[in-house]
């Protein structure tokens, strides 16, 4: 990095929803910022953790067999290949950490392509 990312500048250059952005890498992983509103699709990541903190919002994550709120500042891990489903009460700022290259629907298919800001 050149320069400091400033995550709220950052997420203030796009309005997409579900659709992570890259704002820095280290080790192989991307630390990325994203929008979310609403319920995305039950998915789940065979190789990896999925890594959530809330930034700004209230942003529900349903397992099969509970669900996890998590409010501005709070973290949760879901553990690989656990079946989950985020769902954004109104517009949600997250930030998430994964291996570089992990789809964020599960799926190299359907996922979202990487962008960094």
């Amino acid at each position: 990095m050149k320069a400091p990312a400033n995550l709220a500048e950052k997420l203030a250059t796009f309005t997409d929803r579900f659709s992570p952005r890259t704002v820095a890498t280290y080790n192989d992983n991307d630390i990325m910022v994203a929008k979310l509103e609403g319920p995305f699709h039950w998915h789940k990541h065979e190789d990896t953790d999925d890594f959530f903190l809330v930034l700004s919002g209230t942003l529900d994550i349903e397992l099969r067999d509970r669900t996890v709120t998590l409010n501005p500042g709070e973290v949760f891990v879901v553990p690989k290949g656990v079946e989950h489903r985020p769902v954004a009460r109104g517009e949600v700022h997250i930030l998430l950490i994964e291996p570089t290259g992990t789809p964020n629907s599960g799926d190299t298919a359907t996922a979202a392509p990487r962008i960094l800001v």
